[in-house]
C-alpha cells in the first residue's frame, strides 16, 4: 500500500520553509517540495530585504538559506522535486512530483506568484540593480533620489504616494489619459507636489550602465531616474489547483488567515493567496497559520 503522508507542502518559499518548521515541531509525517531553480522565488530575486524583523539589512538569497537552515536542521522532510500536477480522491490528494507521486490527507499549496513584467529592453538586466516590483519592499533605497512608477491601478497609484515620502521626485507612467485606481488614491496622488503624472504614455527602455539612469518612452521622451518601479501586476501560480479550489478574477486562491479553501484539506499560503499584503513576513505567518489549521482538521 502507497504510504500517506500527513501534510504535502507545495512550494519553498518563505511560506513553504516555514509551514515545513511548523510541521516538524507539530510532529507530522510531511514532505516539502520544491526545486531549486525556484527556491525563493520572488525573495531570491531581491539584492537587499531591511524589514525582516531581527535580521537587519541581508539579501534575499541570504534570507532564504537562513530559512532553509533552519528547517533543514530540525530535519524537516524537504525533497528538491517540481510538482506537474495535484488531484483529490475520495478524501486523499494525489501529489504528482518529477520523481515520485505523493499522497496525502492534506496540501498547503504556497507556490507563490510572480510579477508581471512589462517586457521592455533592458528590464531584465536592470533588475535588482534599479529595477523593483515592491515599493514598500526597497523604496527605502531612492531616499532623496528620482524614481518612476509604471501602471495606473491602485498598487501603482498606492506606491507613487509612498514613493513620494521618500524620494525627492516621482514621475509616474501610465498608458491612458486617466488612472484605473480608486478615487481616494489618485486624490492622495494629485496632492503629492513631488509627482510628476506622465500619462498616455508608454515605456520602450530602460537605459542605465551598473543601474539604471533613464527611461525611454515609445514616443522618444527620455526620463532620467534613479529607479523604475512596475506595477503593472502580478500573476499568481495557481495553475495547480485552480480545478480544486475557488480563485477570484486574477486568479489567486480564495483563503482567508487560516488558509482553508474551498476545497476541504487544501490549504493556501503566502503571494498566492487572496490577502492585502504581500511580503516576506506575512507569507511566514501564512505557513504558521496553515500547519495550525492542519493540525486541527487532522485532529477532527
Amino acid at each position: 500500500m502507497d504510504k500517506i503522508y500527513d501534510l504535502v507542502i507545495i512550494g519553498g518559499g518563505a511560506a513553504g520553509l516555514t509551514s515545513a518548521i511548523y510541521a516538524q515541531r507539530a510532529g507530522l509525517d510531511f514532505v516539502m517540495l520544491d526545486t531549486a531553480s525556484s527556491m525563493g522565488s520572488q525573495l531570491t530575486q531581491t539584492d537587499e530585504v531591511e524589514n525582516y524583523t531581527g535580521l537587519g539589512k541581508i539579501s534575499g538569497m541570504d534570507l532564504i538559506m537562513k530559512f532553509r537552515e533552519h528547517a533543514a536542521g530540525m530535519d524537516a522532510n524537504m525533497a528538491d522535486e517540481a510538482v506537474s500536477a495535484v488531484e483529490k480522491d475520495g478524501g486523499l490528494f494525489t501529489v504528482t512530483g518529477s520523481k515520485n507521486t505523493y499522497k496525502s490527507k492534506t496540501v498547503i499549496f504556497c507556490a507563490g506568484a510572480a510579477h508581471r513584467p512589462l517586457g521592455v529592453e533592458g528590464e531584465a538586466e536592470f533588475t535588482g540593480r534599479g529595477v523593483s516590483y515592491c515599493a514598500v519592499c526597497d523604496g527605502f533605497f531612492y531616499r532623496k533620489k528620482t524614481a518612476v512608477v509604471v501602471g495606473g491601478g491602485d498598487t501603482a497609484v498606492s506606491e507613487a504616494v509612498f514613493l513620494s515620502n521618500i524620494c525627492s521626485e516621482v514621475k509616474i507612467v501610465h498608458r491612458r489619459g486617466e488612472f484605473r485606481a480608486a478615487k481616494r488614491l489618485v486624490d492622495r496622488l494629485n496632492e503629492c507636489k513631488n509627482v510628476t503624472q506622465v500619462l498616455n504614455a508608454e515605456l520602450a527602455e530602460i537605459k542605465g550602465d551598473k543601474t539604471v539612469t533613464s527611461v525611454v518612452l515609445r514616443d522618444g521622451r527620455e526620463l532620467e531616474t534613479n529607479g523604475v518601479f512596475v506595477a503593472v501586476g502580478i500573476v499568481p501560480n495557481s495553475g495547480l489547483v485552480k480545478d480544486l479550489a475557488d480563485c477570484d478574477s486574477a486568479g489567486f486562491i480564495v483563503a482567508g488567515e487560516s488558509g482553508e479553501t474551498s476545497c476541504e484539506g487544501l490549504f493556501a499560503a503566502g503571494d498566492v493567496r487572496t490577502k492585502p499584503l504581500r511580503q516576506i513576513i506575512t507569507a511566514c505567518a501564512d505557513g504558521a497559520n496553515c500547519v495550525n489549521a492542519v493540525t486541527e482538521l487532522l485532529n477532527s
